[in-house]
């Protein structure tokens, strides 16, 4: 079975980051199995010259996989970005949902977060009208051809996104 995942969008500085992580908690907090992707559209290095881990890497290994007791973390080489649901059947596996930060051009099901003070119009609703928009999490009040979710109140989003997906927990 494929794992259900949604992916908040927006314009830089709206609070993708700040929400997501209240509706992951909220999930946790009903026991589901929460995965999260960040899209970074700039070169990010989480292995840093010194640690052995980046000796092997630099030495040559595709792949680098550094484990512990409590979390694994996998440096992984490729030319370009692998599609998101490669990321999603390859690593997700184990979870009842994959929420992502970014992602606005996938195919993924979409919750834009909109904040007033930041922008009048939306990425999902604006020049390009994207049909994988499943509703929009704002403080303020929008006519929209799909659910307006309060930005502020992460359990609704949660309850929107559980409802949507037909989450089940896997006790």
């Amino acid at each position: 079975m494929k794992t259900p995942a949604v992916s908040f969008v927006a314009k830089s500085g709206t609070g993708k980051t700040t929400l997501l992580e209240q509706v992951i908690a909220e999930l946790k907090r009903r026991k589901y199995r929460v995965g999260a992707i960040k899209h970074d559209a700039h070169s990010f290095n989480i292995d840093h010259e010194g640690k052995d881990s980046y000796r092997l890497t630099a030495a040559g290994a595709d792949t680098t996989l550094i484990s512990s007791p409590e979390k694994l973390a996998i440096i992984k080489k490729h030319s370009a970005a692998p599609p998101i649901d490669e990321l999603i059947s390859s690593y997700f596996a184990n979870v009842d949902l994959v929420v992502t930060e970014g992602f606005k051009l996938s195919g993924l099901p979409k919750i834009e977060v909109h904040r007033a003070a930041r922008s009048a119009t939306l990425l999902c609703r604006g020049e390009k009208f994207d049909p994988t928009l499943i509703a929009v999490a704002s403080d303020s009040q929008l006519d929209l051809d799909v659910p307006l979710l309060n930005l502020n109140d992460p359990a609704s989003i949660s309850d929107f996104v559980e409802q949507h997906f037909s989450l089940n927990r896997n006790d």
